[in-house]
């Protein structure tokens, strides 16, 4: 099976990613292509950088014949803190993982609803827009929880800017060009200090990117800067990968991608790792926690199994059984990787009523993961489809697409299914 490690020691940003794809064999092609077809006059800029004595590929947007990124030397913090609103607004993106606090003028912002417009109205196939998209609706939501609004009240400024929604698409492009089966992800480097946004200054992460990591595993070391972008949370939150340490996989192309800062002594890049897995048979390991419960009330457990799936659980069972007495109870049984073995349970013990939890690791074998979209009368369904040595094993719609679509359109659910299935399968 085909996978990706994405080493994300310093970070992650839009700029640095697209970078990492063009590095590991992305045609740049395909990304100027997926720019373009936004019609917002952008394009994209390549250039081989050093950063820390490592060769990586520093990536540019351009609007019109300037970066879009750009802004006066002279714009001052205070300026910044003025220029914007004061409420409803993200924060910078700092795509460039260049943080100096910075606006652009010529953007007054974009609804959620004006940026999807914009992708879906650009010719580029139903998965990349999918994936766009979904990075979008996660920068939404988070944002619109932190300040208590309706996601359609809330207004993107900086990740409403040409360059972010450039960063976005042309990453979701690059991704399904490389039909990854399975991605990995390190646990994030966020860095440290604080940061200047619309709402205040901040310590790092910035709310909407704290948001956006809830249940990722992060850190901070090195540097005291902002090493994670709104962006590149968003990217890795819509990627779905698995978190910890890379896995054994055969490498055939590594790409490093630059961000615009080269502090001493400490790689400013991300890396990107793409190969096969070690053996034809997909195998991972996984921690399994699991107690039982005689004494608690069933609304309770499914907010715990809510909540752990919530917080990076790979599936969550509940599962009727017979304990002492007689008494009838639930087995909760929770797989996930060892990076959140220790957060789930502390959810456990905290939200339940066990007295301990049991802990083991088991293997299980899986097959080669792939999605792929079918265009049905109610909108673009995503397919999981499950595969062996080329051989297609199993495929479904994925329930939250057919969900969001049968709301849409006013129809019942299983209608959406019956209908993906109908077109995968002609």
């Amino acid at each position: 099976m085909r996978i990706a490690y994405l080493d994300c020691f310093a970070g992650i940003s839009g700029d640095m990613f697209l970078g990492a794809l063009v590095h590991a064999g992305v045609p740049l092609d395909l990304l100027q292509q997926a720019a373009s077809c936004l019609n917002l006059g952008a394009s994209l800029r390549v250039e081989t950088v050093d950063r820390s004595g490592i060769s990586c590929t520093k990536v540019h947007v351009l609007e019109g014949d300037r970066l879009a990124d750009a802004v006066p030397l002279e714009q001052t913090a205070r300026e910044v803190m003025t220029a914007m609103p004061e409420t409803q607004h993200l924060h910078k993106a700092g795509h460039s993982h260049d943080h100096e606090p910075h606006v652009h003028p010529h953007v007054h912002g974009r609804s959620l609803t004006a940026i999807k417009a914009i992708i879906e109205a650009a010719p580029l196939s139903d998965p990349v827009k999918l994936t766009a998209i979904r990075a979008f609706e996660l920068l939404g939501h988070s944002e619109a929880k932190i300040h208590n609004v309706p996601v359609e009240q809330i207004h993107f400024h900086e990740v409403g800017a040409v360059d972010a929604i450039v960063d976005i698409v042309c990453a979701s492009a690059g991704i399904h060009h490389l039909q990854i089966g399975v991605w990995h992800c390190s646990p994030l480097n966020v860095g440290g200090g604080m940061v200047v946004c619309a709402h205040g200054t901040f310590p790092v992460p910035a709310p909407a990117t704290a948001d956006l990591l809830r249940g990722i595993p992060t850190y901070s070391a090195h540097v005291q800067k902002e090493l994670v972008t709104p962006t590149g949370a968003a990217i890795v939150r819509a990627l779905e990968p698995q978190f910890g340490p890379q896995p054994a996989m055969q490498v055939g192309q590594i790409g490093y991608g630059a961000g615009t800062r080269n502090p001493k002594e400490f790689p400013n890049v991300l890396r990107l790792s793409i190969g096969e897995t070690a053996s034809s048979e997909s195998v991972e390991t996984v921690t399994v926690l699991e107690t039982a419960l005689d004494d608690l009330s069933p609304q309770v457990l499914a907010h715990v199994a809510e909540t752990a799936l919530a917080q990076g659980a790979l599936d969550v069972m509940l599962t009727p059984v017979i304990m002492k007495k007689g008494r009838p109870g639930t087995l909760l049984t929770v797989l996930c990787n060892a990076a959140d073995s220790e957060a789930l349970q502390r959810l456990i013990l905290t939200e339940t009523t066990t007295l301990g939890v049991r802990v083991r690791t088991d293997k299980r074998v899986i097959l080669e993961r792939t999605h792929v979209s079918v265009q049905t009368p109610y909108g673009g369904i995503r397919m999981k489809v499950g595969s062996r040595d080329g051989e297609q094993w199993n495929a479904a719609p994925e329930f939250e697409d057919c969900r969001a679509a049968a709301l849409a359109y006013g129809v019942p659910v299983k209608k959406v299914q019956q209908a993906a299935i109908a077109v995968y399968l002609g």
